[in-house]
């Protein structure tokens, strides 16, 4: 195979464009709801991640009640406690990580 800008066949980072949930117990509709806010917010402030975060935490409490944790970025890990049917942790946009939980 030809190599292409130095990149060989096999060493090629697959990168999604769409979300790609990687673990989440919601009710399948709530799970598309928040993956909308999620990317739509990921993709107004995909510069500022702090912000990104405070956003969909703010929406999160008003439309689901009080409580939602937030974290948006790239290369963490995370071990949390949280009621059931309320976790998301997702990939959008390469890199970017998102998890959101509720915790009481």
């Amino acid at each position: 195979m030809a190599e292409e800008e130095g990149v060989k066949e096999g060493d090629k980072k697959i990168v999604h464009i769409y979300p790609l949930v990687k673990h989440s117990d919601m009710k399948e509709e709530m799970r598309h709801e928040v993956v909308e806010l999620v990317v739509g917010m990921c993709e107004k402030f995909s510069s500022n991640y702090e912000t990104c975060a405070r956003m969909i935490k703010d929406t999160m409490d008003k439309k689901f009640g009080i409580y939602w944790h937030v974290v948006v970025g790239e290369g963490f890990g995370f071990e949390v406690s949280y009621e059931t049917e309320n976790i998301l942790y997702l990939f959008f946009g390469g890199n970017m990580a998102i998890v959101l939980w509720k915790c009481s």
